[in-house]
């Protein structure tokens, strides 16, 4: 009887233990996902100076965007020499891109860049990756639309600029051609690969979702890139890191119906492209936009 009653207690003391020990990594797991988020859905603003435009002697104007939620977007525009402008979505923890916005100027395109919102000087306290910045790349279009001498609109997007310009021409077809650099293939893919711990992410998910507002499978580039046909869609991407283990650039592809192309550079990182050789970049981009936006 004795015995019973002390394996009993040390049955009770060892189950209460192990409760408690697995209570606390929940606990502390759902701490450490919150602060994950927190700082996922709020970028560190950099702040762009326009001082590689001035040195190449870009003339623009400084702009103001406002998205159909209100949000205060800061732009620069160039206008164009050839009757096309070019929409120039940043990635996250990002801001307006000086080194592609002087390509394209110099090639007489007109330019649009913003910062996203929650990014750079724009307004907005909440990044969502794809969800609302589709918004922002309708304001910066139809800014580009209502600009006398405009005939022509394309988008060069990177990394979450990259989806977020896919995911808009899908639903936009003023965006008459796309270059994607370094786009995931969905929000979902992003968000996982940043928590690899399996059994947190479904937590992870929720509370990204309740934090910003947003759902998580409505940021699909997988799903919608199709719907640009019979619009031109170039997918460029760095062979290396989180493009192998999401398969993005290959998942786009073929989820891209015709007319497509694809460039996956062997062992170049994320957003890498340009620099691994600027001018091929510049010679396969301008290319593409000549023919797909002019006709050449």
């Amino acid at each position: 009887m004795k015995q019973t009653i002390k394996f009993r207690y040390v049955f009770n003391m060892v189950s209460a233990v192990i409760f408690s020990g697995l209570l606390a990594v929940i606990v502390l797991s759902m701490y450490l996902v919150n602060l994950w988020i927190q700082s996922f859905i709020s970028p560190v603003r950099a702040i762009p100076s326009g001082s590689y435009l001035k040195e190449n002697h870009i003339e623009y104007q400084n702009i103001e965007l406002t998205t159909k939620d209100g949000v205060k977007l800061s732009a620069w525009y160039t206008p164009p020499k050839n009757g096309a402008v070019i929409l120039l979505a940043h990635g996250y923890n990002d801001n307006r891109i000086e080194s592609l916005y002087v390509m394209f100027a110099e090639n007489d395109y007109g330019v649009v860049a913003w910062d996203f919102r929650a990014h750079g000087e724009s307004g907005g306290e909440v990044s969502t990756l794809g969800y609302y910045e589709q918004w922002d790349v309708e304001a910066a279009l139809d800014f580009a639309l209502a600009q006398a001498g405009v005939e022509h609109v394309g988008a060069w997007g990177g990394s979450m600029g990259a989806s977020t310009v896919l995911l808009t021409a899908s639903k936009r077809n003023e965006i008459q051609a796309v270059v994607a650099d370094s786009a995931y293939p969905s929000l979902e893919s992003v968000l996982r690969l940043n928590m690899p711990i399996e059994f947190i992410q479904p937590f992870a998910l929720f509370l990204w979702e309740s934090e910003t507002n947003a759902r998580v499978e409505d940021v699909n580039v997988e799903q919608e890139i199709g719907r640009i046909s019979p619009r031109a869609v170039f997918i460029i991407d760095g062979w290396y890191g989180g493009a192998i283990l999401m398969n993005s650039p290959y998942r786009l592809y073929e989820a891209a119906h015709e007319p497509k192309e694809l460039w996956a550079e062997d062992g170049v990182p994320h957003l890498g492209t340009y620099a691994h050789n600027p001018k091929r970049y510049e010679n396969r981009v301008i290319r593409f936009f000549d023919e797909w936006l002019l006709g050449e």
